[in-house]
């Protein structure tokens, strides 16, 4: 079982900074991708970045320019620098993760889900 610890939410105002940490432990083999999702309240979540292990990232339209996803493989960790802040930006950050966890002598897939940290851009 793989386990995903997010941190680092909170509240600021609009063209503010933060930056948000997801720790995954747990029975992992290797993590293929990493990534981050945001569920603004009463809409569905969308995704905001992807990073690949060999660092290739993907991002959402919308945070082009402003977000930076990056990872430690070594910690098994994923971060989010996310600059000029906008109220849109506004929800809940979910990180996600997906690799092989080890079963008996083989290896099956995995992904996890973290609980969510909430980010609120706001005057």
């Amino acid at each position: 079982q793989v386990q995903l610890v997010e941190s680092g939410g909170g509240l600021v105002q609009p063209g503010g900074s933060l930056r948000l940490a997801c720790a995954a432990s747990g029975n992992i083999f290797h993590i293929n991708r990493m990534g981050w999702y945001r569920e603004p309240h009463g809409k569905q979540r969308e995704l905001v970045a992807l990073i690949t292990d060999d660092a290739k990232t993907d991002y959402a339209d919308s945070v082009k320019g402003r977000f930076t996803i990056s990872r430690d493989n070594a910690k098994n960790t994923t971060y989010l620098q996310m600059n000029n802040l906008k109220p849109d930006d506004t929800a809940v950050y979910f990180c996600n993760a997906e690799g092989l966890t080890p079963a008996g002598r083989y290896y099956s897939d995995f992904r996890s889900w973290g609980q969510g940290t909430q980010v609120t851009v706001s005057p």
